[in-house]
């Protein structure tokens, strides 16, 4: 890819680095080989990540961080805003580098006084930015892993593997801990299912195809079938096990975001749809099918080498909408048989191994 036009990063050596974290759990994930190459430029420097409660637990497990400030509620009002600052500028930051797109990340290291402020121009901040990178339209249309690591990377950071294998970092003794405390039968295989997605009705599959998968693999494989997502998703849950006449394990708001990646790396497989609990999987090379319909699957599929998408073709996908203008053919057309297929292929090469 064509290096984006910046002025690099001064080459002196920071001693105290801010990143502003993503703040949602896929573009967490996604963020984290640029994460990774910020580190690799700094090693010697304290680097801190601010980011929202709900993707701490992401960034904690996941990365090379000297320290976590929790972007909390009470700081998103104008005034907490510049509450944030102060705490901040108390710190003495001497550089901040912007992952998150909007305006406030760029307001907020000016109001804490960090005099280097370097991010994409996005969101009509570039005057606040002491180093913008230009969001051209060929980077928007590139994978997200590469939009950020693109960024880091025209200011000056090193390149990075891109394959995250993020398995390595998982805690085998409180794996078991985990399983003890949500899974009847840890000997038994488990297949993950997310039936549901934050953003919107349009990146969900339906709930009766849903349950018709679930329950015929776990026939098919011996294996126990947990749904996970957030409380928001509880209901979608419920009638998938409804429909499914099983007794599927119903983890929708029963686990924090630590737990649910401990669960979800010891899946034998994790079918979703375009969410973030896809892209957990995804990065922990669990093998993964993924549902894909409003969203495109080029810019946000989930990394790893056992990941599968399962996407029709429609003139009107990617709409990016979160609900469906019309008769929502991109999932109608995605059949209980597709997936299973896609499903039982990685089934059968996890035993094969």
């Amino acid at each position: 890819m064509k290096q984006l036009k910046v002025s690099i990063l001064p080459k002196k050596r920071f001693n105290k680095i801010l990143i502003r974290g993503t703040n949602w759990i896929g573009d967490a994930i996604m963020t984290l080989p640029a994460v990774a190459s910020i580190r690799a430029t700094y090693p010697q420097a304290h680097i801190a990540m601010l980011a929202k409660p709900l993707v701490v637990d992401i960034y904690k497990t996941f990365s090379d961080l000297d320290e976590i400030i929790i972007y909390e509620n009470k700081f998103d009002h104008s005034t907490g805003v510049f509450a944030l600052a102060r705490i901040l500028r108390d710190k003495k930051f001497e550089a901040a580098i912007l992952l998150q797109n909007a305006i406030e990340a760029a307001i907020i290291a000016l109001a804490a006084r960090i005099p280097v402020r370097a991010g994409y121009d996005s969101d009509a901040r570039g005057l606040l930015l002491s180093h913008s990178v230009r969001r051209t339209k060929a980077i928007r249309k590139v994978h997200q892993v590469d939009y950020y690591l693109e960024m880091v990377k025209a200011l000056g950071c090193v390149p990075v593997d891109q394959e995250m294998h993020l398995e390595d970092r998982i805690n085998l003794s409180d794996v078991q801990q985990i399983l003890k405390k949500f899974i009847p039968d840890p000997q038994k295989a488990v297949i993950g299912i997310a039936p549901g997605a934050t953003y919107g009705p349009a990146k969900k599959w339906f709930p009766e195809r849903f349950a018709a998968v679930a329950g015929r693999l776990s026939e098919k494989f011996s294996a126990q079938v947990i749904l996970m997502g957030g409380k928001a998703d509880a209901e979608t849950a419920r009638e998938v096990q409804r429909l499914a006449g099983k007794e599927f394990i119903n983890l929708c708001g029963m686990t924090s975001v630590r737990e649910a990646v401990y669960l979800i790396s010891q899946c034998r497989l994790f079918i979703s749809n375009d969410s973030g609990l896809m892209h957990v999987a995804g990065a922990l090379n669990v093998p993964t099918v993924a549902i894909f319909g409003s969203t495109n699957p080029v810019t946000t599929a989930p990394a790893g080498r056992k990941s599968v998408i399962v996407h029709h073709e429609v003139p009107c996908s990617p709409c990016l909408k979160k609900e469906c203008p019309s008769d929502f053919r991109c999932m109608e057309l995605i059949s209980v048989e597709d997936v299973l297929k896609a499903a039982s292929k990685l089934l059968e090469e996890k035993h094969e191994h």
